[in-house]
């Protein structure tokens, strides 16, 4: 749900504390660009957060309720992948699921790249190369949108 709803590298999330969440955005640095942002947390992850007991400065935690390792959150999360049946993706592929289904939402890159802190370009390159494959949501928005300007 983090990752989902933010939009956020694995490593920046696991170092997030909960210092850093007002109950309205997360604050952080990227780890890899450096840049701060704020990201504001959408409704369903808001409830879920809400409903998180804190029980350790980071807000996501192992089940015994200690900060994550890079390795050991990894490893987890391939066992849960599997346990799922899921094949082929990766954790950081819910970072390009966060830019589709922002588009899908009608988010334009531009703001897409301000809430996710990825460049102009990459949110372009994620969305042309990598993810929609020219998904029929996006052309039914924009057929709406036309229609909505056009006198019938």
């Amino acid at each position: 749900m983090s990752a989902l709803w933010s939009g956020q590298r694995q490593g920046d999330l696991l170092r997030l504390p909960w210092s850093e969440y007002d109950g309205r955005c997360f604050r952080l640095r990227q780890s890899k660009t450096g840049r701060r942002i704020v990201v504001p947390v959408g409704k369903p992850l808001r409830i879920l957060l809400k409903r998180t007991k804190r029980r350790c400065p980071m807000i996501l935690t192992t089940t015994r309720g200690k900060p994550w390792t890079s390795d050991g959150f990894r490893t987890s999360w391939g066992k849960a992948c599997t346990a799922a049946g899921i094949k082929g993706l990766a954790f950081h592929d819910l970072r390009g699921s966060a830019v589709v289904r922002l588009a899908l939402a009608d988010a334009t890159v531009p703001k897409i790249a301000t809430f996710t802190g990825h460049s102009l370009r990459d949110v372009e390159a994620i969305l042309d190369a990598h993810y929609l494959g020219r998904d029929v949501k996006l052309a039914e928005i924009a057929v709406m949108k036309l229609e909505t300007r056009t006198k019938l």
